[in-house]
């Protein structure tokens, strides 16, 4: 099964086998390779008198049968009891069904399974959204879906045996104390460590257990080839895989949205919007659309066709900017790590910011507009807290100017409460700007 690292979905879990009391199925979504069976794996030993899991990756033709007929929920349960060898107990066992996107008619089964009320289900999924994987299927309504993400760098440092850190940070946050100039250097040094890293669980395993980031690029190229096939899979044309590819291009252009005229030829925007779609359900990317009208409910006036795409993990996306290599050797890394490479890197620490945020249960927005002189401004990412916005412009350094940020908090003052510089300096004030070290992102 691997290496078991502590994550804060189990808690989620843990709440949802409490309320839900078998009244619904939970679905996990996420990306491939991030630690899905793992958790519900883990969870069911822990928590259920016994548990079968049936992967549709791999199962039997005679696990996949059991679901031809359903009729007869008896006569299914001794069959499947038989079939795995497993011993179930009225609400104390769960059934899972892992990779239940490869069998849709299983998933559509958990409604009468739930309604019978006998077990506890759950049920983890892949680019499970995608029409092309519910087509012919009623959609259980009794489905609790959470989604999964790469590891949080609280998650991470937990996994160095580091659990200090967040809690201290998150106190200096709260009293807005600075860290010190020597403080922050290492703190920043160790948050580009999880960058390099980033959060799937079979990399960071493989930096645990050798210590050497070349073999950690291997592991990470791998799964980025998983996200290659998949996308094949779904799309023969390959326009996913190609605007999948392109994501740090694209960021390092600067560019105010993602031009996909740029990477697939002249095409139309919605010509392709199904593809978007498709790689935004896959789970692998993380979407920030443009709001046309930046207020507290920005999914109303949101621009579907203006968006700025980012991978779930930084770790990935720093493989993938330098996919052109062999490998990402180690002095890359090093020199990553240390801040010493030449080429701009704000697309990195933008895509962090991102994966932070999305982490910590943010959807992404972002606005731009022009001045009379047709000068654009940009604010990276717009949060709604309440009743009021949360702005946030992001620095690749030490920059501690903020004019994006000050014309917005002018042009929409009533709108907006805390306003955010995040950089690579102590945490300080700066008359209305709390400017942040990028590893306080995900406290906010």
């Amino acid at each position: 099964m691997g290496t078991i690292f502590k994550r804060k979905i189990y808690d989620e879990m843990l709440v949802w086998k409490s309320e839900s009391a078998g009244e619904s199925a939970l679905l996990i979504e996420g990306p491939r390779r991030v630690g899905k069976s793992t958790i519900v794996r883990t969870f069911a030993q822990n928590e259920y008198r016994s548990h079968i899991i049936i992967d549709f990756a791999k199962a039997s033709t005679e696990e996949k049968r059991l679901f031809n007929d359903i009729s007869d929920l008896d006569y299914f349960f001794i069959r499947l009891k038989l079939l795995k060898g497993v011993t179930l107990y009225e609400r104390e066992s769960v059934i899972i069904f892992d990779e239940v996107q490869q069998y849709p008619i299983a998933r559509q089964a958990i409604k009468y399974l739930v309604e019978d009320g006998r077990y506890d289900y759950i049920e983890t999924g892949s680019l499970i959204s995608i029409h092309k994987n519910v087509d012919n299927i009623v959609i259980p309504s009794e489905e609790e879906a959470i989604s999964m993400y790469p590891m949080d760098y609280e998650e991470f440092r937990w996994a160095l045996g580091d659990t200090e850190t967040i809690p201290l940070l998150k106190e200096m946050l709260g009293k807005k104390k600075s860290l010190g100039d020597d403080v922050n250097r290492k703190l920043l040094r160790d948050y580009r460590l999880y960058m390099l890293v980033g959060g799937m669980p079979q990399a960071v395993s493989k930096y645990i257990e050798t210590m050497d980031l070349m073999k950690v690029d291997k592991v990470k190229r791998s799964i980025l080839r998983i996200y290659e096939q998949d996308f094949h899979k779904l799309d023969n044309t390959d326009r996913a895989k190609a605007i999948f590819k392109a994501i740090p291009s694209e960021l390092n252009m600067d560019s105010t949205r993602y031009r996909i005229n740029t990477v697939l030829g002249k095409v139309r925007n919605d010509a392709v919007r199904g593809i978007v779609e498709m790689i935004e359900d896959s789970k692998t990317v993380n979407i920030a659309y443009h709001s046309n009208d930046p207020n507290v409910g920005m999914e109303l006036t949101s621009d579907k066709s203006s968006y700025k795409m980012y991978l779930c993990d930084t770790g990935l996306f720093v493989t993938l900017a330098f996919w052109d290599k062999k490998y990402t050797d180690n002095v890359i890394y090093q020199k990553l790590l240390n801040d010493k490479l030449d080429a701009n890197l704000g697309y990195v620490y933008e895509n962090a910011v991102a994966q932070a945020l999305v982490s910590s249960g943010n959807k992404l927005f972002y606005y731009t507009w022009l001045d009379d002189n047709k000068h654009t401004y940009e604010i990276d990412f717009l949060l709604s807290r309440g009743s009021k916005l949360w702005p946030l412009e992001v620095k690749s350094a030490g920059y501690s100017t903020h004019k994006s940020l000050d014309l917005f908090c002018k042009k929409f003052s009533s709108r907006i409460n805390n306003r955010y510089l995040v950089y690579t300096k102590d945490l300080r004030k700066d008359c209305e700007v709390t400017m942040i070290p990028i590893y306080m992102v995900g406290l906010l």
